[in-house]
């Protein structure tokens, strides 16, 4: 898998579908160990979604992590002081090999980890940072089996463009089962709830499955091929034909089955 160029515009024009996953993981997380609480998001994008942190623990410190100076670019937006007192800022970081700086009451990830190979051999260092009492949860998608995933990886294998883009995309073990999740954070002293939700979402305009994944897991394709635009548009064309018929279009928009895996590890007090 390759290190794919993001795009924050194209990101954020589906910004509430992609936000209603993290507010429900965080209707989950219990009280934190402090008042003034220390927060990391990791995989923080654009800030948007960084934003409801505050809004939940209004005197936070939050500092958000990505390793996108396109998206850390965007975040500048929301630094600073927030309403309550808190303070919401930014840094670089490479999720693959950070290591936390300081001690947390709350590390969470929204939609970030299926893009860190390895993920789980993080988790013993990041539980190792939170404070007692503290949380760890996250959020990623889990449908790498779905048409919107399989079609992109069949037509990347074809004969036409397996040298280009053969080994660019996700794999099928990015995520992994949820009981792989559950067993490992309880094995490692949390008290863990794992669930999984299958959103319908609707989604509007031409072609809005395309749209959707140009601003996520189609990236390192569309990247791989940045500097052969031709190339890029034929297989971004393939694929879209691909997509009409997996996701016809109905009278009131078009619906994208899209199944999440959520986790909540509560660290022993």
């Amino acid at each position: 898998m390759s290190t794919p160029t993001w795009d924050p515009n194209q990101y954020l024009r589906h910004a509430d579908h992609r936000a209603r996953p993290f507010a429900d993981l965080l209707s989950r997380v219990p009280a934190l160990p402090a008042d003034l609480a220390r927060i990391a998001d990791l995989g923080c994008g654009p800030g948007n979604v960084t934003v409801r942190l505050a809004e939940r623990w209004p005197t936070a410190h939050i500092t958000g992590y990505d390793n996108s100076p396109e998206m850390l670019a965007r975040t500048e937006e929301h630094e600073g002081r927030t309403p309550g007192g808190g303070r919401l800022d930014f840094a670089h970081a490479d999720l693959t090999n950070w290591v936390p700086p300081e001690t947390y009451d709350l590390i969470v990830s929204n939609a970030a980890l299926q893009w860190v190979p390895g993920h789980l051999d993080a988790f013993p260092r990041w539980l190792d940072a939170l404070a007692p009492g503290g949380t760890f949860a996250f959020q990623v998608p889990h449908n790498i089996d779905a048409p919107l995933h399989a079609l992109m990886r069949e037509l990347a294998a074809s004969a036409r463009w397996k040298d280009l883009l053969g080994d660019v995309l996700r794999r099928e073990d990015s995520v992994h089962d949820p009981l792989v999740y559950l067993d490992r954070l309880t094995r490692l002293g949390c008290a863990v709830d794992v669930w999984e939700t299958t959103y319908l979402q609707v989604l509007a305009g031409e072609d809005p499955v395309l749209d959707w994944v140009k601003g996520t897991g189609l990236r390192p394709a569309l990247t791989a091929l940045a500097d052969e635009p031709e190339a890029r548009d034929a297989f971004v064309t393939e694929y879209r034909d691909l997509l009409r018929d997996a996701y016809p279009a109905a009278p009131y928009g078009t619906v994208l089955p899209f199944r999440r895996l959520f986790a909540v590890a509560r660290k022993g007090a």
